[in-house]
């Protein structure tokens, strides 16, 4: 079953947090984590700030006994009304017991009722535990503890820390890897060439929800490099995403996918993105790798983009000739680089991409000459390319999230290889800038992502357009 509720951190925070709850004197520490939330209907609480509370502070710090100071309290409260966050007080039992204890509930009957009666409706405890696995509850007004399902840390590593599971994590491509792949989702960002591979596989593997976002349509020349297309779907033009949900729902059931008709760089789109615990983004256009940065950042989501070119030279003898056959897989986590500070895109990059599709021929030839530049090519015959740097994508995530690599996954933030050359490269986060200006942990606050074409519709506008006027 997939998660009710979880708690996703970014792995700064994460480690900034267990340095401080474990300082090395074996007794308790306190911090306070204050959250934004993801718009529904997924309970998800993002880690936006951490207050760390000084050992001092505590009049009571033994290995199994904390007591909370009321100045702290009251400055998280000051700090999370400001912008309605809701405040996790977390706290560490260093002896490794992952739970609650009655000294545990016995302290939350006292500082939960003074969060609930300063400001909002939900709150929160947690416990970190000396390995960094963290279980957490959380309460409504006037309600009890309702333990978070899940919480979540982005980093290098993916961490998926289950309520009450075990600490072993599931070995990679066995079984109870797939079981717990169930209870995930996706989302995939373009349904086409790489992106019709990357779909097929995330529904095989097994993925509780795959939600593919996708406007377009299917056409003839498409039918050689996108899975599941038909003649027949090429004749009547069906979307895209129409096809790849009927084609997934007939091996894995009803609601095992859904289809988003939509741009990602609509509000419908980010929204529906905003649900996933992973995203893929296989577009090919710099404007769905700049809404997948924003994405990602906004909502804590891992995002693994996926790019293939085939670039040409000059040849005497048939005036042009393969010149490389390429692909690249970049792995991205929240809070560190980005698609825009790896250089993948700038500002100047998407104004002239937005200016040539705007003009119509301009963008037909742009599409024309998307995977093989410099020639014009309506049905590229590349799904060869496609299945190996599909393959390549969905394989990142399995590494990260079930660690098979003889080394750190720390040094493949960038993957990229050349079937002409037979080679592989590999680049390291460390060998990239932070990107300081994505919006972490931005969540549900409006406009979305900070973008005014993304601000919601008041209710009156809504009806207004519903009913054509």
């Amino acid at each position: 079953m997939m998660p009710r509720s979880t708690l996703a951190l970014p792995a700064s925070m994460h480690a900034a947090a267990r340095e401080h709850l474990f300082p090395g004197d074996g007794l308790e520490a306190a911090a306070v984590i204050l959250c934004r939330r993801t718009p529904g209907p997924r309970v998800k609480l993002l880690g936006k700030r951490l207050i760390l509370v000084p050992y001092t502070e505590c009049s009571v710090r033994t290995e199994d006994l904390l007591s909370w100071p009321g100045d702290y309290i009251e400055h998280a409260i000051d700090e999370g009304e400001a912008e309605d966050l809701v405040a996790i007080l977390i706290h560490s039992h260093p002896g490794g017991f992952l739970g609650f204890s009655v000294q545990d509930d016995a302290s939350d009957a006292v500082t939960i009722p003074a969060l609930f009666a300063a400001y909002g409706d939900l709150h929160g405890s947690a416990v970190m535990i000396p390995s960094g696995r963290i279980c957490a509850r959380l309460y409504a007004s006037g309600k009890g503890a309702e333990d978070i399902e899940l919480v979540t840390i982005a980093g290098n590593d993916l961490h998926y820390y289950w309520h009450g599971a075990q600490s072993t994590r599931p070995m990679a491509f066995t079984e109870q890897m797939t079981r717990e792949i169930n209870r995930l989702s996706a989302a995939v960002i373009g349904a086409s060439g790489t992106g019709s591979i990357t779909i097929e596989q995330l529904a095989r593997l097994g993925f509780g929800k795959t939600t593919l976002i996708d406007f377009d349509r299917i056409e003839h020349k498409n039918l050689n490099r996108i899975l599941n297309s038909t003649l027949a779907d090429a004749d009547s033009k069906r979307l895209k995403v129409d096809v790849m949900v009927e084609a997934i729902e007939k091996f894995r059931g009803a609601g095992s996918a859904e289809g988003i008709a939509h741009s990602i760089s609509t509000r419908e789109g980010v929204l529906a993105a905003s649900q996933a615990d992973v995203i893929f983004c296989c577009a090919d256009t710099l404007e769905a790798r700049y809404m997948a940065d924003l994405i990602g950042a906004a909502f804590l989501i891992p995002v693994i983009d996926v790019g293939v070119v085939i670039p040409t030279r000059a040849c005497a003898k048939s005036g042009t000739a393969v010149a490389d056959v390429m692909g690249r897989i970049d792995y991205i986590q929240p809070g560190r680089s980005t698609l825009r500070s790896r250089g993948l895109y700038t500002p100047e990059s998407l104004r002239a991409e937005y200016l040539r599709f705007n003009d119509p021929e301009a963008h037909r030839r742009e599409l024309a000459e998307g995977y093989i530049k410099g020639t014009h090519e309506e049905a590229p015959s590349v799904i060869t390319l496609n299945m190996r740097a599909a393959s390549a994508c969905v394989n990142e995530f399995v590494a990260r999230a079930f660690p098979y690599r003889h080394e750190p996954n720390g040094r493949f933030a960038r993957t990229t290889f050349s079937l002409a050359a037979l080679e592989e490269e590999f680049e390291a986060e460390s060998s990239f800038q932070v990107d300081a200006d994505a919006p972490l942990s931005r969540g549900d606050l409006e406009p979305l992502l900070g973008l005014p074409a993304l601000k919601a519709l008041r209710a009156k506008e809504e009806k207004c357009i519903c009913s054509g006027r």
